[in-house]
């Protein structure tokens, strides 16, 4: 391949090999996709990078959605890679306004790997299909030589149904959109980290893995003219958040003494260096809202229950295009930039 031609920012003939930063939905990711995959294979939906495709087929709207799986470790308080492989592609889904109704699962598995673990993530599987109402229905099984994975790892793709009258992607995004986050962020990554890295933090904490369609059903059924969704799983809000800036062309400023941290969370980070902005959430989502419509969207995702710790964290703005700056409880502001790579790899 010709490399002479790839253009800045940040051009990739700087890292002439992949490095983990790569993986990690942050501007090292947005480079790999934009400077190598996009070109290669082209297309109108594609380059609208969304969490899934919004494509029509036989005078119907489907979202179109996969992923892949290599979180380590396997378990996880909260979850496993099985929840998160189901989970993952139906949040995806649903921040099209579809709500999932048939997946694929295709099994990478090492050599040597324990029947026993692989029996664990296909039932955790199963029962996240069943409790988001979508049916696996369809798969394949690989295995690799001993030494050449970690266990256990997995695709999923997905479908499902647009419901009439939903548009929802960034460019939607107007200034005086409320943005709203459904709930405490934070907790999928710093989960990951204890339990990977052996940290005790006085306090067991939990993924937030969870299916939110039926979420996003709750606040579709207040209005339909939603403007754009996100879940905020690699990069963390922080991450999402310029990626709606840059697309829809639009400032936002955000309050950080709104956003909910909780307090394990926050106490976590503060040992290690983090930012709670930056680490992932597996069951949070993030909205743009007409402003009209903001305080019955709030109140319905409130009244659900993947939705009871939601605020209105911030607006959008016609000033700073395709940047967000948070104030600060000190009453200073700062920017808040897209990650480079990933503050903690494979936590999904």
């Amino acid at each position: 391949m010709d490399i002479s031609g790839w253009t800045c920012p940040a051009p990739l003939r700087d890292q002439p090999r992949v490095v983990m930063g790569h993986g990690g939905g942050g501007a090292l990711s947005a480079e790999l996709v934009q400077q190598i995959f996009a070109p290669a294979f082209g297309g109108e939906i594609l380059a609208q990078l969304g969490d899934s495709a919004a494509v029509s087929l036989g005078g119907v709207r489907l979202a179109f959605s996969t992923d892949s799986y290599v979180v380590r470790p396997l378990f996880f308080p909260g979850g496993c890679i099985g929840d998160l492989a189901v989970n993952g592609t139906v949040n995806d889904l649903a921040m099209s306004g579809a709500r999932a109704a048939y997946l694929s699962c295709g099994f990478i598995l090492e050599e040597g790997v324990e029947m026993p673990v692989v029996a664990g993530v296909a039932d955790a599987m199963g029962a996240a299909a069943r409790a988001a109402g979508v049916e696996v229905a369809t798969g394949d099984t690989k295995v690799v030589e001993a030494g050449h994975g970690d266990g256990v790892y997995l695709n999923t793709a997905g479908i499902g149904l647009i419901p009439a009258g939903v548009d929802l992607r960034p460019q939607r995004v107007v200034p005086g959109d409320v943005v709203i986050v459904s709930g405490d962020i934070g907790l999928h990554g710093v989960a990951i980290m204890s339990v990977r890295e052996g940290l005790e933090f006085g306090v067991e904490i939990e993924s937030d893995c969870a299916a939110l369609g039926g979420l996003v059903e709750a606040m579709l059924a207040v209005t339909p003219d939603l403007h754009v969704l996100r879940d905020p799983t690699r990069g963390g809000l922080a991450a999402a958040l310029c990626e709606i800036a840059t697309a829809s062309c639009t400032g936002i400023v955000i309050q950080e003494r709104a956003i909910p941290v909780p307090p394990a969370v926050a106490n976590a980070c503060a040992i290690l260096g983090l930012d709670p902005m930056y680490v992932a959430n597996e069951g949070k989502l993030v909205a743009f809202v007409p402003r009209e419509h903001a305080d019955a969207v709030l109140d319905a995702m409130r009244a659900h229950p993947l939705g009871a710790g939601a605020a209105i964290i911030g607006e959008a703005v016609a000033t700073h295009p395709g940047m967000v700056v948070a104030a600060t409880p000190l009453g200073g502001t700062r920017v808040v930039d897209l990650p480079l790579g990933e503050q903690l790899p494979r936590i999904c």
